[in-house]
C-alpha cells in the first residue's frame, strides 16, 4: 500500500472548530445560569451535594495521577544520632 502524504486538514494542536464554538456556547449557559445551579445545588442532600461539587469540579480541576516513589536503597546511608542515656522521665 502506498504511503500518502498529508496536504491538507488542521495542523496538530489546532483545536477542532466545532468542539471550541460548543465549548464557548456551554461556558456561556453555565455563566448564565451560575446561581440557578448554586440555589439547586443548596436544595440537595450535603451526601448528594458533595457528589455534584466533585463531579463538576473535574470539568474545571486538572485530574492528578497517582505516583510511585522508588527509591534505591544502595546510595542510602542512615545518619545515627546519639542522646547520650536517651529521655528520662523525672
Amino acid at each position: 500500500m502506498e504511503t500518502r502524504i498529508k496536504t491538507g486538514g488542521r495542523k496538530a494542536g489546532t483545536p477542532n472548530k466545532i468542539t471550541k464554538d460548543l465549548r464557548e456556547k456551554f461556558k456561556l449557559l453555565i455563566e448564565d445560569n451560575v446561581d440557578k445551579l448554586q440555589n439547586d445545588i443548596e436544595q440537595l442532600e450535603p451526601k448528594d451535594r458533595i457528589k455534584v461539587i466533585i463531579d463538576l469540579s473535574k470539568f474545571v480541576l486538572p485530574t492528578l495521577r497517582a505516583t510511585d516513589l522508588k527509591t534505591n536503597t544502595d546510595y542510602f546511608t542512615p545518619t545515627i544520632i546519639n542522646l547520650g542515656n536517651g529521655i528520662q522521665d523525672k
